[in-house]
């Protein structure tokens, strides 16, 4: 429980003692936009990486040098609210994560969340998820990787279940060609989820699977993409279950 209110109150500092630094960075991005991205996403990445220390976790990364250095479509299995500082604490390159619409709702969080390029997922609205989708294809198109979690919310089931995933999910990758990097997360509810309110002490393994480039696939795999990817995944947590 200690670990909760430590991480809570973090996170609350954070959101509020960073307040300034929008205005700084504001100022910066009128004269050097790229300037104003990297040093939001530092700062993001920094604060993560405090959140992460407190818990305790201990991660193992398997393949984080397959990741090409280019704008890629990161997808992942999702578990835990700490898939995403898992995750983001380790993108060398502008990325933006899908959230869901809710979201923006938050004051501060959503402010530093859209100055990371993330985007918000309307799942209730169908023509608001194909906004999405063209948003993140513009993403792409303009250098900034995008994340997205293509079971569409966490999963609450057994550990190395899977929720089928979104066809939609994959479609910013085959419009675009870009490289999809499968992100393969074991024991992450552990830290959480698993004991909530606790959070505890906890190894998880972290493996960045080998590109898939869409223009490399035949046509029977390109049509069934989602289901593809997933047993890529699938596949790699079964394996990696055994170091934990």
């Amino acid at each position: 429980m200690i670990r909760f209110i430590l991480v809570a109150t973090f996170l609350i500092l954070f959101l509020i003692l960073t307040i300034p630094v929008f205005l700084v960075l504001w100022i910066i991005g009128l004269f050097n936009r790229e300037k104003r991205d990297i040093t939001s996403l530092r700062i993001v990445q920094w604060g993560f990486r405090c959140i992460l220390k407190i818990t305790g976790v201990h991660v193992t990364v398997i393949g984080q040098e397959r990741v090409p250095d280019e704008p890629v479509l990161f997808i992942g299995n999702h578990r835990s609210f700490f898939d995403i500082l898992l995750t983001y604490s380790r993108c060398k390159r502008l990325t933006g994560y899908v959230a869901k619409k809710e979201m923006e709702k938050i004051p501060l969080l959503s402010t530093w969340m859209k100055f990371v390029y993330c985007l918000f997922l309307d799942r209730d609205d169908p023509k608001q998820a194909l906004k999405t989708i063209l948003d993140g294809i513009d993403r792409l198109k303009n250098g900034i990787s995008v994340c997205i979690f293509p079971e569409g919310t966490r999963n609450k089931g057994e550990e190395l279940s899977m929720l089928p995933f979104k066809k939609g999910a994959l479609k910013m990758a085959e419009r675009t060609g870009c490289a999809i990097v499968p992100m393969c997360m074991n024991n992450t509810a552990e830290i959480f989820e698993n004991h909530f309110p606790k959070i505890k002490k906890t190894h998880v393994i972290l493996e960045y699977g080998h590109p898939i480039y869409p223009v490399d696939l035949d046509k029977d795999t390109l049509k069934h993409l989602d289901k593809y990817c997933q047993n890529v995944i699938q596949e790699t947590i079964n394996r990696n279950a055994s170091l934990v």
